[in-house]
């Protein structure tokens, strides 16, 4: 009797504890692949690695979306994109105003985060926390920035997708300051994430920490340049780079020095805030959530990384477009380099983070997103998943929804109505097709697919009477040939001992006026 009473004396310091302070960490346009932990021989991630070591590693964990701006409103609301009214990114083209020589027209898009929605950081600053947001927004802007949707600070986030000044200082975003110029936005990021922690106060924190990294432009510093570039030359130039995949040249390797340069400062950054966790034996009592908006851009953009053996990259239908790392460290919950292959997608942080700091769930809110603390604890449910992305991705991606159950995935195309099937768990490349071995499997999908569409509202794309098939396909015989032959010219000039972009490397070079 003594030794239990002893014991839940024990306890109740544990059980009257305060509530976990919250970090979350989402990059932009980060590949899975792109991380050592992942499988990444060129790029250099020990601090991103460590959060995945530190605790559960999903390997089935989604995006909600090929794109940025859908990922980030279903982390935010709990919700799909297509029942947020968000299924591209802020700014695209949309019905008749689209102008390029496509089959459908893509559907209307919203242009912010609905006021009526409650986000994750209302719930969590109604439930006591102190909330700060820095970085990449792209939900909203003026009227639905981060401050109108729950969070007390804000540093840098606003209606831009890309960093408009670049990576380096001064940085003509609004919402931030310029310090020195050649001041790095990802260290500057992580700086303003420490001072806010630092914060004396007696409530817990949640700090969202959205870099603008990866996104293009690619830019580095000509230290990092030439450190990958010596790596990628020891390892062995490659004479070719793309691979034409239906509409696109697509990246076959990883070797761009100024990419992995990028890479390795945003690992930096991450290192920054984690260390000072560490330091004042925050990292005890604090949840640690790593994850990335879309797959790495392997096509489109600035083609800078390759996603293999998943196929594609960001803005296309693969699983390289959504197929994100998904890591959650939560201290007294999870154990160290534990994985899950329980489904996890964007939508799921909501409830999770509502569960794991003891604050009600709002079922009637983020309705499409489960709570993974049963995963986190061992467990495993069964679920079916679903995108929806009317839209043509900048990348080569095609107008198109899916379904994942089990170890099947369906992709439908609006383009000609198709449904491919594929076997992740056998074929991740998604190489062959099997929708005409097993039509009864098809069938059972497709109507999951269209009763999910449906009950969410969906908007399906239209034919665009524009269209000339001619002229479609002397556009993807060009695609195919002149544009992969001046992708390889340029790829490979990256990596010449006397490439510079400019005289001044971007700024990184300039001193302070």
């Amino acid at each position: 009797m003594r030794n239990f009473i002893a014991s839940l004396l024990f306890t109740l310091p544990i059980l009257a504890a305060e509530k976990p302070n919250i970090l979350f960490i989402l990059a932009d346009d980060l590949g899975i692949k792109d991380l050592a932990i992942e499988g990444s021989t060129f790029h250099e991630t020990p601090h991103i690695d460590a959060i995945a070591k530190g605790g559960m590693r999903f390997t089935n964990g989604y995006s909600t979306c090929q794109v940025c701006s859908p990922s980030r409103a279903s982390i935010m609301s709990g919700q799909y994109p297509a029942r947020v009214g968000i299924t591209d990114w802020i700014g695209a083209a949309t019905g008749m105003k689209w102008k390029r020589n496509d089959r459908v027209l893509p559907s209307k898009n919203g242009d912010r985060l609905p006021a009526k929605i409650t986000t994750v950081a209302e719930a969590l600053k109604s439930g006591g926390y102190r909330t700060f947001f820095a970085g990449k927004w792209h939900i909203g802007g003026e009227g639905s920035g981060p401050e109108a949707h729950g969070f007390d600070v804000n540093k840098g986030g606003y209606s831009s997708g890309s960093p408009r000044g670049g990576y380096f200082a001064p940085y003509n975003n609004p919402k931030l300051e310029d310090g020195p110029n050649g001041e790095a936005l990802p260290t500057r990021l992580a700086q303003e994430t420490v001072n806010f922690i630092k914060q004396d106060s007696k409530k817990p924190f949640f700090a969202f920490l959205s870099f603008y990294s990866v996104h293009g432009p690619i830019q580095t510093s000509p230290d990092l340049w030439e450190k990958y570039r010596k790596k990628a030359t020891a390892a062995g130039l490659v004479k070719e780079r793309f691979k034409n995949d239906r509409t696109m040249p697509v990246r076959q390797v990883q070797d761009c020095p100024i990419y992995g340069g990028m890479m390795e400062s945003m690992d930096d950054a991450v290192g920054i805030v984690t260390e000072h966790l560490k330091q004042h034996d925050l990292d005890k009592n604090t949840i640690v959530i790593f994850t990335s908006d879309n797959g790495g851009v392997s096509s489109g953009d600035a083609f800078a990384t390759a996603c293999l053996p998943l196929r594609g990259g960001k803005g296309r239908q693969w699983e390289g477009g959504i197929r994100q790392p998904y890591y959650i460290v939560a201290p007294g919950v999870t154990k160290p380099e534990t994985t899950s292959s329980q489904f996890a997608t964007g939508t799921d942080f909501f409830p999770t983070l509502l569960e794991l700091t003891g604050l009600e769930k709002l079922p009637t809110h983020h309705v499409d997103g489960i709570s993974l603390v049963p995963a986190l604890k061992g467990g495993h449910s069964a679920r079916v998943l679903y995108w929806h992305y009317p839209h043509y991705g900048n990348q080569g991606g095609e107008p198109s929804s899916i379904v994942r159950e089990g170890d099947y995935k369906l992709i439908r195309s609006y383009e000609d109505g198709r449904e491919e099937l594929y076997n992740i768990k056998e074929d991740i490349g998604e190489e062959k097709n099997l929708a005409k071995e097993q039509p009864d499997l098809v069938k059972k999908l497709s109507a999951k697919l269209t009763a999910h569409l449906t009950e969410v509202g969906a908007i399906i794309p239209k034919p665009d009477p524009r269209f000339d098939a001619a002229k479609k396909a002397q556009q993807l015989k060009y695609l195919h040939s002149a544009t992969k032959a001046k992708l390889e010219k340029q790829h490979a000039n990256f990596l010449k001992p006397d490439y510079q972009p400019n005289k001044t490397w971007w700024g990184a070079l300039k001193t302070a006026d």
